[in-house]
């Protein structure tokens, strides 16, 4: 599975977007710049697999530092910080990031046929076909869930009525064993949501992991243990 630049499209996306202010644009110029060598200094990082960690989480809070402060915050305009929501480009340095540290170089039991990175991900088998319209594989056809990070391997499916699969219909998609679904900010909607996404997952998967990550808590703590999540990370915290 190719490596996924989320963030990276977002900066793309924004340089492109026809609103973005004159004075913006050598800024993010300058930040497309800042992105690349980040990801260089990134992939350089070697060492024992905690030093590897301890680094790249350290290379993690300069961007991010440069991404809310220098580029967004100082802007000599409103807009990077008033469309924050829209264009995404803090919360998806974290969606970019996470790969990083799920690779055999950090845990070197992690090696083979597993993929990790944003992907779309098996969520439910239904066929189409009735007593009345035979079709091939039964009508076979799969239904996804895009996953913000997931932990999973490639996975083919083929139905038919024959034994020997002839007029059979086939599909393939990924399987999760692990997910994460990532947010700046969690309310009480999306923790809903999270639960019923994960009570989704733990259905077509039951050995399977959810986890939240999340930047933000705009809501009363909420135990996960009557719920399909396995735990919410929360990344910052403001103490009062």
């Amino acid at each position: 599975m190719p490596p996924s630049t989320p963030h990276r499209e977002k900066l793309l996306a924004t340089l492109n977007n026809d609103k973005l202010p004159q004075a913006d644009v050598p800024r993010i110029k300058a930040a497309i710049d800042r992105y690349d060598r980040w990801i260089v200094e990134l992939g350089s990082v070697t060492g024992r697999p905690e030093q590897v960690l301890e680094r790249s989480v350290a290379l993690l809070n300069e961007y991010t530092s440069y991404v809310n402060m220098e580029l967004v915050f100082d802007s000599p305009e409103d807009f990077l910080y008033r469309q924050k929501g829209q264009l995404k480009l803090d919360n998806s340095v974290i969606e970019e990031f996470l790969p990083w540290l799920i690779r055999p170089v950090v845990i070197p039991e992690l090696s083979g046929d597993v993929s990790v990175g944003p992907t779309q991900c098996y969520a439910a088998a239904y066929f189409e076909s009735t007593l009345a319209s035979k079709l091939p594989g039964a009508g076979l056809h799969i239904r996804t869930k895009d996953q913000d990070l997931a932990i999973s391997r490639r996975l083919y499916l083929r139905a038919s009525h024959s034994p020997d699969f002839s007029d059979a219909a086939s599909a393939d998609t990924y399987i999760a064993y692990v997910a994460t679904e990532i947010k700046t900010n969690l309310d009480k909607t999306m923790f809903q949501e999270a639960c019923a996404t994960a009570r989704d997952l733990r259905i077509a998967v039951p050995g399977a992991k959810y986890f939240l990550m999340v930047e933000w808590l705009d809501m009363i703590p909420i135990s996960t243990a009557p719920t399909d999540i396995d735990e919410v990370l929360l990344l910052r915290c403001v103490f009062r």
